[in-house]
């Protein structure tokens, strides 16, 4: 494995990822399943390599099948619903004191799947298909990138766990919801 290939991939992806709208997820995750950091670090780690791993071999050949114009479509659309989906309230909104659920393999579960998608698309997913192309050592890109992904995630996790005691979960979700929606319109407005 080239170091350089992977301490590049490594920082970019973890600079790229600040502010991110999947570290946002991380501390949305980290906040509804207080007692499960573990978990969410794990599905965090287990969707970026799958994803990442998927970017860099195939991400090329997709991007032959799907014109730019029906990916905006489908891009902006998803991050429009998965705003409106977050507005939904579940069992733990308007209801703080309900207990998160004591099933630590559903909150892997549940984190791997929403990373998963929500990194579809995202610039740390492009950031990945454009080293995998650059660069003939894929090990080291999509390690490079997953230890990327995991420097700027990981800290959200935890350190969210302090402040969102404080922050009722519905505000979380209102201002993630906020977020996704504005993603999704501006990628519907962006000329390809």
């Amino acid at each position: 494995m080239d170091l350089n290939y992977f301490l590049l991939a490594t920082s970019i992806v973890a600079l790229a990822e600040i502010g991110d709208k999947t570290q946002l997820l991380s501390l949305m995750l980290a906040a509804k399943y207080k007692t499960h950091h573990w978990a969410i670090v794990g599905g965090i780690f287990v969707a970026t390599i799958l994803n990442h791993a998927l970017a860099a071999f195939l991400g090329n050949v997709i991007s032959t099948w799907i014109s730019p114009q029906a990916m905006q479509w489908i891009l902006g659309g998803g991050f429009i619903a998965l705003g409106l989906w977050l507005l939904i309230p579940d069992k733990l909104d308007g209801d703080e004191n309900t207990p998160p659920t004591q099933n630590a393999w559903k909150v892997f579960t549940i984190t791997t799947s929403l990373f998963f998608i929500a990194e579809m698309g995202d610039k740390t997913q492009v950031a990945t298909v454009a080293l995998g192309a650059r660069y003939d050592d894929l090990m080291a890109v999509v390690m490079g990138t997953t230890v990327g992904m995991m420097l700027a995630n990981a800290p959200a996790v935890w350190l969210g766990k302090k402040f969102t005691r404080a922050l009722p979960i519905k505000w979380v979700h209102s201002i993630a919801a906020i977020i996704f929606i504005a993603i999704g319109v501006g990628t519907l407005l962006l000329d390809y």
